[in-house]
């Protein structure tokens, strides 16, 4: 019911108080009646209307709580003057303009008319009257029933505060769950472009590959041209299964009767896909230096991604039809680096109009596990890829700024 109650003031607030006001007048009525046994109330009521008609100074404690707080002192410190003794009915209208001050401005500005109000009030009232055994009640009991008002008012203000940040930190956790979800889309969605262009440029360029060279030999070299024919069926069929990987993965659910996803690449597929790369008309060498370690299949995936980009476009503009792959496991990193010769003026081809997802993908690929990636034309002629990549991932902010170059100091010693 109070709850239904403190509803209802706050959708009415003028009702509310208006109703406060009469109130706050009958109250200050009987108040202007009480006494103690040495001191009794003026036998003139008259003057305690001055107080009831400062009640409907709270009308006005919502919008200017300082002057409704000043009028009504004004009109207690007069009645306290004149001898009324200051209790709570008598000092509700200054009780009711404390708290609002209290509920509505800071601790400063309520602790400074407070104190003000209430060296008043005792100030008046002791000199309004003998001082016999109401002393206590002119004094500390003014006092102590102005510190009332002030203390539920600070409360109030308190709550208020807090109820406001609560709704404030719950839309910011809103606004904040929107924006993380739309960018758990956006990356989701370059993830599955990175996934369908490195499963697609490959083997399209393989197939590519084939099918010219194929067509180039059909008549001097029949036997040559079945074999690089039967390459291409295979190219093609490990088109579709990637594709069907992928696409697998974006139909999937999480039900128990949900088909099995195919396992991702690694470098245990590298023999595969550089015979694949061989079969399109690329030489290709492969090294390993230091001793092999497990990588986690994220990097696992990463490096085998990374590696096949940079064949397929040697594969398409390598001047030399070769290529070079190096592995080394150096402390508690993967350093690759793919690299083809040609000259120094022609040996990287320009990037293809509207291209250049390749890279882009290599590049973020590598910081996505913390590591580096560096691709570009060799002084001495020809392309190269290089990247440096952790064991285990890692937040891109905790790869060495150096991994790169230091591979590539020791690559020129």
């Amino acid at each position: 019911m109070i709850s239904n109650l403190e509803r209802y003031a706050e959708r009415h607030a003028r009702a509310a108080d208006a109703v406060t006001a009469v109130a706050l007048c009958v109250c200050t009525l009987f108040g202007a009646q009480i006494g103690t046994s040495e001191s009794s109330p003026p036998h003139a009521l008259w003057p305690a209307w001055i107080l009831a008609v400062s009640s409907a100074a709270v009308l006005a404690s919502r919008s200017h709580p300082r002057a409704a707080l000043s009028v009504a002192a004004a009109a207690a410190a007069v009645l306290t003057g004149l001898g009324y003794l200051p209790s709570p009915l008598l000092l509700a209208p200054v009780m009711a303009a404390l708290y609002w001050l209290a509920a509505l401005t800071d601790s400063r500005t309520t602790g400074v008319y407070g104190s003000v109000t209430a060296a008043v009030l005792v100030a008046t009232s002791l000199a309004g009257a003998p001082i016999g055994d109401d002393f206590v009640l002119r004094t500390v009991g003014t006092v102590l029933w102005l510190m009332l008002p002030v203390s539920l008012g600070g409360r109030s203000r308190f709550r208020r505060a807090y109820l406001e940040s609560v709704q404030a930190r719950a839309t910011h956790a809103e606004r904040t769950r929107e924006e993380e979800a739309r960018l758990r889309v956006a990356e989701e969605r370059m993830r599955i472009a990175r996934e369908l262009h490195d499963a697609v440029a490959h083997y399209m360029a393989v197939a590519h590959a084939q099918a010219g060279t194929a067509a180039h030999l059909a008549d001097t070299h029949p036997e040559q041209t079945r074999k690089i024919l039967t390459d291409l069926v295979g190219t093609t069929t490990s088109a579709l299964l990637e594709l069907r990987a992928t696409v697998g993965v974006l139909r999937q659910n999480a039900g128990p009767d949900a088909d099995p996803l195919e396992p991702t690449p690694g470098l245990d597929r590298l023999p595969t896909l550089v015979a694949a790369c061989e079969s399109a008309g690329l030489t290709v060498t492969v090294g390993t230096e230091g001793e092999v370690r497990p990588l986690s299949p994220g990097v696992d995936l990463t490096a085998y991604r990374i590696i096949q980009e940079a064949l397929t476009n040697a594969t398409k503009h390598a001047p030399d039809h070769t290529a070079r792959v190096r592995l080394r496991y150096d402390g508690s990193r993967l350093l690759l680096t793919v690299t083809n010769d040609g000259t120094a003026n022609g040996g990287a081809a320009a990037p293809m109009p509207g291209g250049g997802y390749g890279l882009m993908g290599m590049r973020e690929r590598a910081h996505s596990i913390g590591g580096d990636l560096r691709a570009g034309p060799r002084p001495e002629g020809g392309f190269e890829v290089a990247a440096a990549l952790p064991f285990q991932p890692r937040t891109p902010a905790d790869a060495p700024a150096n991994d790169l170059a230091g591979q590539r100091h020791e690559e020129t010693r």
